[in-house]
């Protein structure tokens, strides 16, 4: 700890992102990335960027990716702030809107960049426990606080909130922001980008990490009341007024156009989950019930570490939290291609010892 460091860094205890490993041939499930690669279009559109354009500013405003954001949502550019991933989306919104004297609450088990943003921005918080099945539980939420956040489906549970439930907070809890984190959404639920005309307090935060194959690019975006994309857009003009590079914006304009791309790819993936979901279940797993690109699985007999370690000396990583404790039996695993996902279960085979049927 450095002398120089003022007393919030040496508060901080930083998020601790998944492994990327830089080794060859690894069966890569630890990271929820897209086991299929971007659009065609956007490859071409980043290709058509590269040119003398470079040394100019790109649009600080991002209006043609916002407008065709808000296109995709029926929704105006007013109702859209676009950022560095859904990452930086998420901390401007910490700091613009969830700081206030009553703490804001979250569930204990989900996404671990929540509390790290509440140390570095010196947001009061509570933990809301998740039911012994794992799922948020909209009751629990329905008291005074300073702002409500969740991701859904949640993290790492993969467990979906339903819109109707989402709703039912919204028309209770109106004098403090709820922000729906969506960066799974679309690997089978349905978005509350919906609702976001009808409540004022509702920001819908998505990615296009995930279903649209971008995470190399960081481009995240959030639709919410005019008032509120305001609040995050002075956050933004007093930290950095170009956050998406002209690279950034014309692969997410492709991407965002290219509908059917997107259709074809989080279809397979889905597809891909449910064959995966029975594997494991045929291997005495329990799998929790998963609307996103992962899903959250334990085994009756053997634990998590245990089968991390092991499915690691064979050359596939997962994704193991050590705490809180009642999710250590518990891999959190990426779904990949059809092969990358058969020769996970191959390997689990072997190391339970489960001949082939």
């Amino acid at each position: 700890m450095s002398k120089f460091w003022s007393d919030t860094v040496k508060r901080l205890t930083p998020y601790v992102p998944g492994e990327q490993p830089k080794i060859a041939n690894l069966v890569k499930l630890n990271t929820n990335e897209n086991p299929y690669g971007p659009s065609p279009k956007v490859l071409a559109a980043l290709q058509a960027e590269v040119g003398e354009r470079l040394r100019l500013y790109p649009d600080p405003n991002s209006d043609l990716l916002r407008d065709t954001i808000a296109g995709v949502f029926g929704l105006g550019r007013e109702n859209v702030f676009v950022g560095n991933g859904s990452d930086e989306v998420l901390a401007h919104a910490f700091q613009a809107l969830l700081k206030h004297e009553l703490p804001i609450l979250f569930p204990d088990i989900t996404y671990s960049f929540y509390p790290v943003y509440c140390g570095l921005y010196d947001v009061p918080f509570q933990t809301v426990a998740l039911t012994g099945s794992f799922e948020i539980r909209v009751d629990d939420y329905l008291r005074p606080n300073g702002g409500i956040i969740f991701p859904n489906p949640n993290a790492p549970t993969g467990r979906l909130l339903g819109l109707a439930e989402i709703e039912r907070l919204l028309q209770v809890n109106v004098d403090s922001v709820v922000i729906v984190d969506e960066a799974y959404i679309d690997f089978g639920g349905e978005s509350a980008a919906g609702l976001v005309q009808r409540y004022p307090q509702l920001l819908v935060v998505h990615t296009l990490s995930k279903a649209r194959s971008l995470a190399g690019l960081r481009v995240g975006y959030a639709l919410g009341h005019p008032d509120l994309i305001e609040a995050l857009v002075r956050v933004k003009d007093s930290f950095n007024s170009y956050p998406l590079d002209r690279f950034a914006q014309a692969g997410a304009v492709a991407a965002m156009q290219d509908q059917a791309y997107f259709e074809e790819t989080r279809h397979k993936v889905m597809a891909t989950r449910e064959r995966l979901v029975a594997d494991l279940q045929a291997l005495d797993f329990e799998v929790l019930p998963s609307g996103a690109n992962f899903i959250f699985a334990r085994h009756q007999v053997r634990d998590g570490a245990g089968l991390t370690a092991a499915l690691r000396e064979r050359g596939i990583i997962v994704r193991h939290f050590r705490k809180p404790e009642r999710i250590a039996p518990f891999l959190r695993i990426t779904i990949g291609t059809d092969a990358e996902c058969r020769a996970l279960t191959e390997a689990l085979r072997e190391i339970l010892a489960v001949p082939n049927s």
